[in-house]
């Protein structure tokens, strides 16, 4: 059985829910609330479809390019760090996706679903929390229930955005963002040291 609490902080802190609350609003402003709720929504589902494709065959992917897991953790504990470290000490996580909007093409995938909700480091543990050999298909399931679990948090989160994002502000979602990026610093940092000691046999 998996550590849920820490599976499901760890997905927390990469999907970052509470930043995507600013960038849901940017990108909803203009529409009535039964359009809003139709993004929320679609959004959610297509982020859901991405991060569970890497689930299934991330690894797959990975093992037809002769790439050895614990490589990918190492390169993904490294990645997974410097992208903790935009979230800490450069633009949040809603500040940098605002500026993706440009009002063209669907909101509701890009910038909202991808990288908004699916970010480059939601992939990533996607990948690594469902390693082959080293947890069973039940804590791959466990795993996947708890991603799923936090897109439910982000779907919440978005029906509810304007009440939370009155109550936050841009100064509320920017802490909440570096606070997740310091989070997340430490288990990049984990991920990378058990790559390594996976790939020298220490």
């Amino acid at each position: 059985m998996i550590d849920f609490v820490s599976v499901f902080i760890f997905f927390f802190a990469v999907i970052d829910p509470i930043g995507t609350v600013p960038v849901f609003i940017a990108v909803t402003r203009q529409l009535d609330e039964k359009a809003k709720r139709r993004v929320a929504i679609k959004a959610t589902l297509v982020a859901g479809a991405v991060l569970t494709f890497f689930v299934l065959v991330g690894e797959i992917i990975l093992t037809s390019m002769d790439i050895p897991l614990s490589a990918f953790q190492v390169a993904g504990g490294i990645v997974l760090f410097l992208f903790a470290l935009t979230m800490i000490f450069g633009d949040s996580k809603p500040d940098s996706e605002i500026e993706m909007i440009d009002g063209g093409g669907d909101l509701a995938v890009f910038p909202l679903a991808m990288p908004s909700i699916a970010g480059p480091g939601a992939i990533l543990a996607a990948v690594l929390l469902t390693e082959n050999a080293s947890y069973s298909i039940g804590q791959q399931a466990q795993t996947l229930a708890m991603m799923l679990a936090v897109l439910l948090v982000v779907l919440v989160l978005m029906l509810a955005a304007s009440r939370i994002y009155r109550f936050i502000g841009d100064a509320g979602a920017s802490v909440v963002s570096r606070v997740m990026g310091l989070i997340l610093a430490s288990v990049a940092t984990a991920g990378a040291l058990a790559g390594i000691k996976d790939y020298f046999g220490i």
